[in-house]
């Protein structure tokens, strides 16, 4: 064989080799670097006196603390999920990574209300930018239950960590939880060089072209106004309809812009976040208003409430990561009959019930269907688009999930607690 031909059957060879594939980085690290966030968010929950008389002010006032965390994690998860869309892996680890870092340090040494507020709404932004990566990542439902199911137990664990390590050394090492996440960054960044390096086509592969500042401004301006709609319902609502038309509008012009046509147009996501947005919005209300339910009309203690409702959590989180890892085999249809006929035998026991265990039973399907549906219907939204799209399916995904977190404590004062 000559030289000519040698080079010619290498270059044949080399052509037609695979591309190599980037191993799925563990689904503990995935979990280890979402998870840590939802504890950090309920933290404040029994410990907001403690912190309003650390800063002066009033309980209700230190209460939105509690807000904006809520409102930053709401909108920075799309935002960052559209970053990394557009630039990778890397990028979104390094910038969540320092604004969770500054956030916490904002937060340990501000004597301010203003300036830890900066700081909590910081905290949230990057345990976002996080939670983005770790979903995009997982890419399949049973890996997404564990995260989901993570999120579950921590979120139940936070206000009795939180309260723990307020009344044992400081409320502000209660708020900084989320910083366990940062563990997690060098072993994810490790997998996000090799799957550069791999060279193929995946769904945090960056994307190159202009970016939708445009459309980014008028989605982050709609998510604040469904956030702020409990509080503020007249202006809220107002704000919400313009800036609904006019993203509508320029999804028109710009279809392949942060907020993509074809999402807006598939059905599948559009079901899939639907129903997350109403599993989620009665998993919030049930988890504010059963305390107060199984005390009135069962007759419970505080303590005995909140232990009850503990173990209710903690078991609802585990049973979803069952249905996750089963999803595959059920098929679409069931999954979604499953999910709909436990939320809503959770919102009648709650709304009939008079004996304890019955209301700790309407917890249990309240997250078990929440985090079930954050699970397994992420995975559907994101199927509904090519794979270069799934970080920005999966941010508006999550948009619509974590507004059930504003409506649903909105709804419970409204009807139990107020």
């Amino acid at each position: 064989m000559t030289t000519t031909a040698r080079t010619a059957a290498t270059t044949k060879t080399e052509a037609s080799a695979p591309a190599p594939v980037p191993v799925p980085v563990p689904v503990l690290w995935l979990a280890l670097l979402a998870t840590p966030v939802a504890a950090a968010a309920n933290a404040p929950v029994l410990i907001l006196p403690d912190m309003a008389a650390s800063l002066g002010v009033s309980t209700s006032t230190a209460a939105w603390l509690v807000a904006a965390f809520a409102w930053a994690m709401a909108v920075s998860v799309p935002l960052l999920a559209g970053l990394l869309h557009r630039r990778g892996l890397t990028p979104v680890l390094r910038l969540s990574g320092a604004l969770l870092l500054g956030g916490t340090l904002l937060v340990a040494v501000s004597p301010w209300l203003t300036a830890t507020l900066l700081g909590r709404a910081a905290q949230a932004s990057g345990g976002a930018g996080l939670v983005a990566a770790a979903m995009s990542l997982a890419g399949s439902a049973r890996r997404m239950g564990v995260i989901s199911a993570g999120f579950g137990m921590l979120g139940a664990s936070g206000p009795l960590l939180g309260a723990q390590l307020s009344h044992t050394v400081s409320w502000r090492l209660a708020l900084s939880v989320s910083l366990v996440s940062l563990l997690a960054v060098p072993a994810v960044s490790r997998y996000a060089t090799a799957r550069a390096v791999a060279a193929t086509a995946t769904a945090t592969a960056p994307q190159i072209g202009r970016f939708d500042a445009h459309g980014a401004a008028l989605l982050t301006v709609l998510a604040t106004a469904l956030v702020l709609l409990p509080h503020a319902p007249a202006v809220a609502a107002g704000s919400a309809a313009v800036a609904a038309a006019l993203l509508a509008l320029h999804v028109r012009r710009r279809p392949d812009g942060f907020v993509p046509a074809a999402l807006v147009r598939s059905r599948l996501f559009l079901g899939s976040a639907l129903l997350a947005l109403a599993l989620s919005t009665s998993y919030f209300t049930l988890l504010f208003a059963v305390p107060r339910l199984l005390s009135d009309r069962a007759g419970w203690d505080v303590t005995g409430a909140g232990t009850g409702q503990l173990v209710a959590l903690l078991t609802g989180s585990a049973l979803s990561w069952l249905l996750a890892a089963a999803s595959a085999r059920m098929g679409r249809t069931a999954v979604r009959t499953v999910l709909v006929a436990v939320g809503t035998l959770a919102a009648v026991l709650a709304v009939f019930a008079s004996w304890g265990p019955l209301l700790l039973a309407a917890t249990l399907g309240g997250v078990f269907g929440a985090t079930g549906a954050n699970a397994v219907l992420s995975m559907q939204a994101a199927s509904s688009v090519p794979d270069p799209q799934r970080p920005t399916a999966i941010g508006l995904f999550t948009l619509c999930y974590q507004l059930g977190g504003a409506f649903g404590p909105a709804i419970a004062t409204a009807l139990v607690l107020g």
